[in-house]
């Protein structure tokens, strides 16, 4: 599997460090608001794991599901939700958890579906943003870190459901998607 990685982009390392400071952030932010913490699965099951594990603030979590890339390098901009939110959030603040924003069409499809709940406020909290992109005007309020236009998997990020595990962001060689 190693061997199919081009080079390591973030490291464990910085990717602890910059997952600290955004739970610190977060922390000022919502101090007694106690938000819903929503993770996109499946890719940012690692970094919203790690990233409410170092919140301090009360908050709940709820997890939706959503695909449109399949097993492409690139979103097809065809939204599919598979997994909706459990809980009410009117009147909530609700924070997307998100593992990288690319084209922006997957989360403006779902902050449009959720804006019609009536929540209190909704924000975005992503760990890769890919602004040379975006299709869909979209910004994140809390980034991790901005990438240039790599794929990258690793740390929760896939290719066709591989590479998830690893503990690191790394750019896959071409080789291997261009099969």
């Amino acid at each position: 599997m190693l061997n199919d990685i081009e080079k390591v982009l973030i490291t464990e390392e910085e990717l602890n460090k910059r997952v600290k400071e955004l739970a610190e952030i977060l922390d000022n932010d919502y101090e007694g608001k106690n938000p819903v913490m929503v993770c996109i699965l499946k890719g940012s099951i690692h970094f919203f794991s790690t990233l409410t594990k170092e919140m301090k603030i009360r908050q709940v979590y709820d997890f939706m599901a959503v695909s449109s890339y399949g097993a492409n390098t690139f979103s097809s901009g065809n939204v599919k939700l598979i997994k909706d939110l459990s809980i009410n959030i009117e009147g909530r603040h609700v924070v997307l958890v998100e593992d990288i924003v690319d084209s922006g069409h997957t989360l403006n499809y779902l902050i449009e579906m959720l804006k019609v709940r009536k929540p209190a406020s909704i924000e975005v909290c992503t760990l890769l943003d890919k602004k040379c992109r975006r299709v869909v005007p979209l910004k994140a309020k809390y980034v991790g870190f901005d990438i240039d236009d790599y794929f990258v998997l690793g740390y929760g990020l896939d290719y066709d459901e591989y590479y998830r595990n690893l503990p690191f962001i790394g750019i896959l060689k071409e080789e291997v998607y261009k099969k």
